[in-house]
C-alpha cells in the first residue's frame, strides 16, 4: 500500500504539514518496504483550487492512503470521488511518525 503524507520537508524525518493543498512535499511511503520518495508540491503559490489538482497530483503517484491535517471543501469533494481514504493527523511529529501512528489503528478517518 502507498500512503501520501503532507509534509514540510523532503524526507521521511520531515514534519508533517496540516495544510493539504498548500503543502510544501507529499512524501510516498511504501508501507510493506518502509521506502519513501518525496514529490515537491508546484501548486503551493498558485492562486486558487489547489485542493482538486493536489488529489490529481497525488492519484498519479498511486496513494491509496493520505495523512494530513486539513481539508478544504474542493479537497474533499475531490478526495470523496477519487476512492483514496484520508486520515487526519494533528501532531507535530514527523511523517515517519505519523505512518506509525496510521498502522497503529490511532488516526481519526476523514473520508
Amino acid at each position: 500500500m502507498k500512503i501520501c503524507v503532507t509534509s514540510k520537508g523532503a524526507g521521511a524525518d520531515s514534519a508533517v504539514e496540516q495544510r493539504f493543498g498548500r503543502s510544501p512535499f507529499f512524501v510516498f511511503v511504501d508501507s510493506e518496504s518502509g521506502e519513501s520518495k518525496a514529490v515537491e508540491n508546484p501548486l503551493v503559490n498558485e492562486s486558487g483550487g489547489v485542493g482538486p489538482r493536489a488529489v490529481q497530483l497525488i492519484s498519479g503517484e498511486g496513494a491509496d492512503v493520505i495523512i494530513t491535517g486539513q481539508l478544504g471543501g474542493n479537497a474533499t469533494a475531490a478526495l470523496q470521488a477519487s476512492g483514496m481514504k484520508v486520515f487526519a493527523y494533528s501532531g507535530t511529529g514527523t511523517v515517519s511518525e505519523a505512518v506509525a501512528q496510521y498502522k497503529e489503528g490511532g488516526l481519526r478517518q476523514l473520508i
